[in-house]
């Protein structure tokens, strides 16, 4: 396999035939006589491997090294020492070094520790791609979306995952709720502890007070054993109350009783249980209006809106749906062993689209395009026919190709923040070169 490597050497001697031997067995090879140069030469291409020597007339090369690694932990570095010093080769390992080689050495030497130092080059490599592979197979991204409203979303949830109040989330179905819920307990201090979900729209009535607090034996026809309720299930973790607005007006008034003071009975019970819960729940009704017509507890809403989070609809962001689209694309692609893309036509409609289900309807539309695709491509006429239907009749404001530049810059913005403005690992969780990454934050104009 042909790799690209970076050669820092004073010696012109040494330079030209390590060179010429490593150019003769197929590999491009960038040869450097000073420090500098190499380290210039680093930070603007990447290479499989680097060969630097110890002594160099403006650096030294195990400061190469460490800087180095510092940028890209994952390179492959061959130090060259002279006289055999044993001191500096023994420094270069503990620095991270892949071997040394000492001065004079034969070329067959030097080509061996090569080919070796580039199949572990290779492996490392295969090794991330698999990593990412499989994490496209078997999960689902987190929220996802770059837009104003989704970053006021971000700063919100990085907030309250910090401290222990109560959240309540709401937003139109299919906006991303339940995400949310997990993404404050998995970043929260409880995220060792349990995550527990209970959709309140989808228990039948006389069920709820049992779920939420368990059952004592013989509590009922049927009760044969005590069971624990959701909220003991949750102790020393995160409660998740989906659409609680549906609550009624009992199991409300017991609620309010657990956030006072964490405590309650099982049902037919008598012994008071408390627990360590954090609660968070989610609506999609307007819960004020709830409140005014008497349908929901004015005192458990204040318990229960200490922190307010409103989830965007997809159609007050539509800066976010081309990435969502590739997201959702790589998923069911790898789900269903295909290479499924979308047509410029079938993507625009899409754009067009004002989404009544929000993120989970254009989840829904992209696996049913992947599943029944048929070919590699999807046009227009491939979509549902709501979808296609209203093509045209929602102006869009920007051109597709203007939405996918914007989306692309924020992504990238993003993701520098994330690491802290470190573009060796940017460039690695984007999946592209450092050299690509450098002509994009040109291109984009972004504060580096």
């Amino acid at each position: 396999m042909k790799h690209k490597l970076l050669i820092i050497e004073d010696d012109k001697i040494m330079r030209v035939t390590i060179t010429d031997s490593l150019t003769m067995k197929g590999h491009e090879v960038l040869a450097c006589g000073v420090g500098a140069d190499g380290m210039t030469a680093f930070a603007e291409d990447e290479f499989s491997l680097v060969v630097t020597d110890v002594l160099l007339p403006d650096m030294n090369g195990l400061d190469i090294l460490e800087k180095i690694l510092e940028k890209d932990p994952r390179a492959v570095v061959l130090v060259i020492t002279a006289y055999g010093t044993i001191k500096d080769a023994v420094e270069a390992m503990k620095l991270g070094a892949f071997d040394y080689i000492t001065k004079p050495f034969s070329l067959e030497e030097f080509n061996l520790i090569i080919d070796r130092a580039l199949e572990l080059r290779e492996l490392r490599v295969e090794n991330v791609k698999l990593k990412k592979d499989l994490s496209v197979c078997f999960s689902f991204p987190n929220i996802i979306g770059d837009s104003p409203e989704m970053n006021k979303v971000y700063e919100l949830i990085g907030k309250v995952s910090k401290i222990d109040s109560t959240v309540l989330i709401l937003g139109e179905s299919g906006t991303g709720k339940e995400l949310a819920a997990s993404t404050i307990h998995y970043q929260s201090d409880r995220r060792k502890g349990p995550f527990i979900k209970v959709n309140c729209a989808a228990l039948p009535d006389n069920l709820v007070e049992s779920e939420f607090f368990g059952v004592e034996k013989g509590a009922f026809t049927g009760a044969d054993r005590r069971k624990p309720g959701r909220f003991e299930r949750a102790d020393k973790g995160t409660i998740f109350l989906d659409e609680i607005g549906d609550l009624s007006a009992g199991v409300q008034t017991k609620l309010l009783r657990v956030l006072q003071d964490g405590s309650f009975e099982r049902l037919g019970g008598t012994q008071t249980l408390k627990v360590d819960v954090r609660v968070i729940t989610a609506t999609n009704k307007n819960i004020e209006e709830e409140v005014k017509e008497g349908k929901f507890r004015e005192d458990l809403y204040y318990r229960l809106n200490v922190i307010p989070i409103r989830m965007p609809a997809l159609k007050e962001r539509k800066e976010d749906i081309p990435p969502l689209i590739d997201s959702f694309l790589a998923n069911y692609n790898c789900s269903f062993g295909k290479k499924v893309a979308l047509s410029s036509e079938a993507i625009t409609a899409l754009l067009d689209y004002s989404y009544p289900g929000n993120v989970r309807e254009l989840k829904n539309i992209l696996e049913r395009l992947v599943a029944l695709a048929s070919s590699d491509v999807v046009t227009v006429d491939s979509l549902p026919r709501h979808v296609a239907k209203q093509r045209g009749k929602i102006a869009t404001t920007v051109p597709l190709a203007e939405v996918a530049a914007e989306a692309e810059k924020a992504h990238i913005m993003r993701t520098l923040k994330s690491v802290k403005g470190n573009k060796t690992r940017t460039a690695e969780l984007l999946g592209i070169s450092r050299k690509t990454l450098w002509e994009k934050i040109k291109l984009y104009n972004i504060e580096s």
